[in-house]
């Protein structure tokens, strides 16, 4: 690679690594302009357009020796990205973005090119996007979950048991009140943790336009569990869209029908690992400092407790 084309990482993808990975993830981002060097030189390829990043990945639009158009996908080596390339190569394409090769010590992933400028948010049928969002999970889910990946139990036990520790934490009674009862609800669970292969974050931003089909999803966050447990994210999508009708919780409630019928899941079932989710999110808001459950939570919950 010349040095006309020396890679300028994005001012937000290192001011995240600063922020959360500090000395080492400052370290990471230095190094990563020689690591796409490395990369483009090691499998023959050439670069194909401007780099897009988000808080935690540089994408590196290229293309291989052969003219066909792939992208490299660089990111710190954590836990997620050792299970991400799992799930890659446990699903093998079949509705999520191929792997097409990886580097093992980098973590770095060389992917099939979709189109990043078209997501399933520009569907305007929402009942169109959820019809899509739901044939991929029901295709990621039935792929035989492989070894190396978390299990659902262990993550729901955890939280459960954290709950004492953290309610305290929150400032109005009823959230209090509403953190352990959705706490309740993931105890009665925990014992049936479910054994598929969950992309645990597809939304609309995570499902992309295709040339080999019309969507396809990208950047798992793989474990094993209840196919319920992943129905949050497609839920919550869109959010901002979803209060512009001025009926939060239809919206939430058309959804969770759509989905449930879908992927032929127990209503019972999948919410009580819906409420999972919102039990999650709101452990880790009170993490970062906050003091009350986010309203969008709150609806999300309420939706699905209409009888």
């Amino acid at each position: 690679m010349s040095s006309s084309e020396h890679i300028h990482v994005p001012d937000g993808l290192a001011e995240s690594y600063s922020r959360s990975g500090g000395e080492e993830g400052r370290a990471w981002i230095a190094g990563l302009p020689a690591l796409v060097a490395r990369c483009v030189d090691r499998w023959e390829l050439k670069r194909d357009g401007g780099v897009r990043s988000g808080e935690a990945s540089l994408v590196v639009p290229v293309l291989r020796a052969d003219g066909t158009r792939a992208a490299l996908k660089l990111q710190m080596p954590r836990e997620e990205t050792t299970a991400a390339l799992i799930g890659l190569r446990a699903w093998g394409g079949d509705g999520m973005v191929r792997l097409l090769d990886h580097d093992e010590e980098s973590s770095t992933m060389l992917l099939e090119r979709l189109d990043g400028s078209r997501t399933l948010a520009s569907v305007e049928d929402d009942d169109e996007a959820m019809g899509v969002l739901a044939g991929l999970l029901n295709r990621l889910h039935s792929v035989p979950a492989p070894p190396g990946l978390r299990g659902l139990g262990e993550i729901a036990g955890a939280m459960v048991e954290e709950v004492p520790s953290a309610v305290d934490s929150l400032a109005d009674p009823e959230d209090r009140s509403r953190l352990r009862g959705w706490a309740s609800a993931v105890a009665e669970l925990v014992g049936e943790p479910g054994d598929r292969v969950l992309h645990w974050d597809l939304h609309y931003e995570n499902v992309l336009a295709a040339e080999r089909e019309p969507w396809l999803a990208i950047d798992p966050e793989p474990l094993v569990g209840d196919p319920g447990f992943d129905l949050w994210p497609a839920l919550d999508t869109g959010w901002e869209r979803i209060e512009a009708t001025g009926d939060a919780r239809r919206v939430v409630r058309r959804r969770f029908d759509l989905l449930t019928e879908a992927l032929e899941l127990d209503r019972g079932r999948a919410a009580g690992w819906t409420l999972a989710r919102l039990l999650q999110n709101t452990l880790w808001d009170i993490e970062d400092g906050l003091t009350a459950i986010a309203p969008s939570q709150i609806a999300v919950a309420e939706a699905l407790a209409k009888p």
